[in-house]
């Protein structure tokens, strides 16, 4: 296989990927978007955590909200949990690198706010973790995972949500990973700027 023809496979997979999401993920998509339009309004917060690419898309997201999307609006309460290297590597050191984003929550996190936890295997133990401490402290978790959501599927509770992209991949899911969070950053902004019901 040529390298052009590598290079349109990838392509070609990634929008596959994409439209087989569409049909699994559409209505829980909209449910999060909701729900973190509601989280936002009520003068609550989003916070995000993840490893490696998913770290880069929680951080991806929280700019999103706390800047602008696509459309002027009010700034967006928005944490993302991965930025801070003094607190991570304090965390790591003291502790362990599986509590790196559950003592943000148990410290950051409020009733009523909500974390936003980024893992495509479903499986990473410091994203885990971190449910665990948003379960505690009365935080409603947005999971955004892949491959059958690994552990983090039997976690969640009946309240959660969870965003499972359908397929085994890492980039594919990478990919949906980041459509989705277009997606959210676009219907949080329509439903607070009062464009849609």
């Amino acid at each position: 296989m040529s390298l052009a023809d590598r290079i349109q496979q990838q392509f070609n997979d990634s929008a596959q990927a994409k439209l087989a999401a569409l049909a699994a993920m559409a209505a829980p998509i909209e449910a999060a978007a909701r729900r973190m339009a509601a989280c936002l309004q009520a003068g609550g917060k989003v916070m995000a955590c993840g490893n490696g690419g998913s770290a880069a898309d929680s951080q991806h997201f929280a700019a999103e909200l706390v800047n602008r999307f696509e459309k002027e609006r009010p700034p967006l309460a928005a944490i993302a949990l991965t930025t801070d290297t003094s607190t991570l590597t304090s965390i790591a050191n003291d502790y362990r690198y599986e509590d790196v984003f559950a003592k943000q929550v148990q410290a950051l996190g409020r009733p009523g706010d909500l974390l936003l936890a980024i893992s495509t295997s479903g499986n990473s133990p410091n994203v885990i973790e971190a449910i665990h401490a948003a379960h505690a402290r009365s935080v409603g978790v947005v999971a955004l995972t892949g491959k059958q959501g690994g552990k983090i599927a039997a976690l969640l509770g009946p309240d959660d949500i969870h965003l499972c992209v359908p397929a085994e991949r890492t980039a594919r899911i990478q990919e949906v990973h980041l459509l989705t969070i277009h997606c959210l950053c676009d219907g949080i902004d329509a439903l607070i700027l009062g464009e849609t019901i």
